[in-house]
């Protein structure tokens, strides 16, 4: 079933005029006549059946009705407006943006991403390093990687990859002045704790970690705390502690030796894990599919687990 809708001509001029109170100021800001906004004004007045201005002699004011429309027709404009910016957007065949979290994107995507280009080399990868949740129906964005429950309404979600916390540390606390052994030993070291905003009651922080193992010589509320994963492996790399960390975060950091792992099979699986969210319906580029294979072969792969 069809809908006319009045010129948009007709529309612009009566916006103008209504958010100015005058024709005249109306027609400087459309770079028009005067006249030309009062002839635009009454094509849209004859369309809707009744006056849109009440005139007072060389001044105007709003309807009722046409007041009450003002906010609707200025959402209305800058949703066309948002139209358009996408319509302009160039074709990008050949280009794949990611968004995902700050300390996911720097401490796994990035290290691997060297990978796909090798592969790939006609295929521009852009990162946005980002918290939020994507709209896709706004930002430029084809993939988003997430980390957290899951099954995201409105979404397409594939599973990536699990994620567990383990101890981690420089080599050099191995044998410094305070031998790192068992854990047991953890009552001589800072410990380093990550509180970055990822609300997974299920992730264990030190105090249960070392509860669950029966240590009650190592205080688990000491110690330094950072709001992002990332700046908790970097501290534990300097060698300033001890990092309860998620594993995933510190996959290239372990493989590099900047980090060991001094504790074997101490690991802790969490419920939250590494999502590929995708918007339905949208056409899959030949360039986003091989980066989603890849990212996906790199995740299954053995050499993130250390």
């Amino acid at each position: 079933m069809s809908t006319a809708y009045p010129p948009l001509n007709a529309l612009r001029a009566f916006e103008a005029a209504a958010r100015r109170l005058s024709f005249t100021k109306a027609a400087e800001d459309l770079d028009v006549t005067p006249g030309a906004i009062s002839q635009q004004v009454k094509i849209l007045e004859d369309f809707v059946g009744q006056p849109l201005f009440r005139r007072l002699g060389r001044a105007v004011e709003l309807t009722d009705s046409a007041r009450a429309s003002m906010p609707l027709l200025r959402e209305a404009f800058e949703r066309i407006d948002d139209a358009v910016r996408q319509m302009r957007l160039p074709l990008r065949r050949e280009r794949v943006s990611v968004s995902a979290a700050p300390s996911f994107a720097s401490k796994w995507l990035v290290p691997r991403i060297d990978r796909f280009q090798a592969a790939n080399p006609d295929v521009q990868v852009w990162v946005a390093a980002d918290m939020n949740l994507v709209d896709f129906a706004y930002a430029d964005v084809d993939l988003a990687v997430r980390y957290g429950p899951g099954f995201y309404e409105g979404v397409t979600s594939e599973l990536l990859m699990s994620e567990e916390v383990l101890p981690v540390c420089s080599p050099a606390l191995l044998d410094g002045p305070k031998p790192l052994r068992s854990p047991q030993d953890l009552a001589g070291h800072t410990l380093l704790h990550d509180v970055s905003p990822d609300n997974d009651p299920s992730c264990p922080d030190w105090s249960m970690w070392l509860a669950a193992r029966g240590i009650a010589r190592a205080d688990g509320n000491q110690g330094l705390r950072f709001n992002q994963s990332a700046m908790v492996i970097d501290a534990a790399a300097s060698g300033r502690g001890v990092a309860l960390a998620k594993r995933a975060i510190a996959a290239a950091d372990l493989q590099s030796g900047r980090l060991i792992a001094p504790f074997a099979g101490e690991g802790d699986k969490v419920g939250f894990a590494y999502w590929l969210v995708r918007p339905k319906g949208r056409t899959m580029t030949p360039a986003l599919k091989a980066f989603l294979d890849w990212i996906k072969s790199e995740a299954t792969g053995d050499d993130w687990v250390i």
